[in-house]
């Protein structure tokens, strides 16, 4: 792959702040390959960093921008509820702003993993909704915002969905993800049939079990070890690894791709 090749390309990237994820790692492969980033993060306390942030002096997207700016690119910082219709309108004012386009828009942002991993009746009905309005709301208000610039702009664009195996495959305990993965998925198609015309793809990439903090609550004994085995190439993937698959699908060699729900996942599932 060229590694300018998205030169002058202007991305937005969301939930980007973690040292250990898949938006920053994202961010970073954008850059390398040329791409000027805004990126987003919610401003979460750093009393709640992992340990190896903390051990660093991690400072969440500024960090992220930092690694950006390190790669010879240059990086906007933005803390945004993308559920809230507000935020999300300020994060495209930002970059028009600065830049004057959007050609990329990575839809990372998700809710932690938290008490909504229950089974259903357990469930607490204000952690389902914030799963929902996050990952399924959220990137609906950035896609219809970004969509509309693309469109005006005429020079298409990519929209890149982060959704999960568990959008493809249900799984116990999981009834809120697993809704708002599958939703995305089905979203995702819907808009790439919309926005095809326009030359502006929209597809979801899902992940299996990923190395990122967000799978520090599962911790690494002999359940993440069990989960891992099974795993027909024997281990987990790396943030990096989604990242290149994103990457790929922002650059120009992905222009006859769209409506797709691609999986990584070491063989986990089957296509579908």
């Amino acid at each position: 792959m060229n590694i300018k090749e998205l030169e002058g390309k202007i991305a937005i990237v969301t939930g980007a702040g973690r040292l250990r994820g898949i938006g920053r790692a994202t961010a970073l492969e954008l850059a390398k390959m040329g791409a000027k980033l805004i990126i987003t993060g919610t401003g979460r306390s750093p009393e709640s960093y992992p340990e190896d942030e903390k051990k660093i002096g991690w400072k969440d997207i500024e960090s992220t921008a930092e690694q950006i700016r390190e790669v010879g690119s240059e990086a906007i910082t933005l803390i945004t509820d993308i559920s809230k219709e507000n935020n999300v309108d300020k994060l495209v004012e930002t970059a028009l702003n600065a830049y004057g386009r959007i050609d990329i828009l990575v839809n990372n942002a998700a809710a932690p993993y938290a008490e909504d991993r229950v089974p259903v009746i357990e469930v607490d009905n204000e952690a389902f909704k914030k799963v929902i309005e996050v990952k399924l709301y959220g990137s609906y208000l950035c896609s219809k915002a970004v969509a509309k610039v693309m469109i005006d702009n005429k020079n298409g664009g990519r929209i890149i969905n982060l959704s999960s195996t568990a959008g493809k495959s249900g799984n116990a305990r999981m009834a809120a993800y697993v809704a708002a993965n599958f939703a995305i998925d089905g979203f995702s198609q819907s808009l790439a049939k919309e926005l095809a015309p326009h030359n502006i793809t929209v597809n979801c990439v899902c992940p299996g079990l990923t190395e990122t903090a967000r799978m520090d609550s599962l911790g690494r004994g002999a359940f993440w070890k069990s989960r891992s085995d099974a795993i027909p190439m024997g281990r987990v993937g790396t943030d990096e690894e989604v990242a290149d698959l994103i990457a790929f699908l922002a650059s120009d060699r992905a222009r006859f791709i769209t409506g797709q729900a691609i999986n990584i996942d070491g063989g986990s599932i089957t296509a579908r």
